[in-house]
């Protein structure tokens, strides 16, 4: 399978979506078309070493990464006060 070519302002926001802890793997598979593996993948070759340990020890588990786990009552992937008008 070959891996996407991708541009490098979209691996700065795929890295900030994946930081983000509201945005589920689901929504950076839509949108780049990168699996959580390949987000993982992206991650530490972007990162360093202690960056990416600590985002892997975060976001391990945490249901709000995984749209399958998250509640049914959230119905967005951001937080509405996060993207404010300036």
């Amino acid at each position: 399978m070959k891996k996407p070519i991708i541009a490098p302002a979209d691996v700065s926001r795929i890295i900030e979506m994946a930081w983000e802890d509201r945005t589920p793997f689901d929504a950076i598979m839509q949108t780049y078309g990168l699996n959580e593996s390949r987000v993982i993948d992206l991650m530490r070759q972007e990162m360093k070493p202690s960056s990416f340990r600590m985002w892997r020890k975060r976001v391990t588990g945490r249901g709000t990464k995984h749209a399958a786990l998250r509640s049914g009552e959230v119905k967005r992937a951001y937080c509405p006060t996060q993207y404010k008008p300036r």
